[in-house]
């Protein structure tokens, strides 16, 4: 498990598989948030996350493969794309500082 602490975080990678739209959904809503904080949204597929990203945002489902394509990132699980308390604790860790782990 790694650890950033929001201050260092610069960009967020939301990573999913063939979906529906909704992870893109996810990282346009983070753009908007976290626009003032200077981080860049990304949105990828989980087996190409690029090796400048700090944190990665995935469906649950998809967490262990992305461990695999970035075993030293933190990565944020989530079990819902839009209103997930995960994601909120990624942009509060950004917006407040604090400790990010996953």
């Amino acid at each position: 498990m790694s650890t950033i602490n929001g201050t260092e975080i610069k960009k967020v990678v939301v990573a999913c598989d063939a979906g529906m739209g909704s992870s893109v959904m996810l990282a346009s809503q983070l753009r908007r948030q976290l626009a003032k904080n200077a981080v860049t949204v990304e949105h990828t597929p989980v087996n190409s996350i690029p090796a400048d990203a700090d944190v990665v945002i995935c469906h649950q489902g998809l967490a262990a493969r992305a461990r695999v394509s970035a075993p030293d990132k933190v990565i944020v699980p989530i079990q819902v794309f839009i209103g997930d308390p995960a994601v909120t604790r990624v942009v509060n860790a950004v917006q407040r500082g604090g400790e990010l782990s996953g």
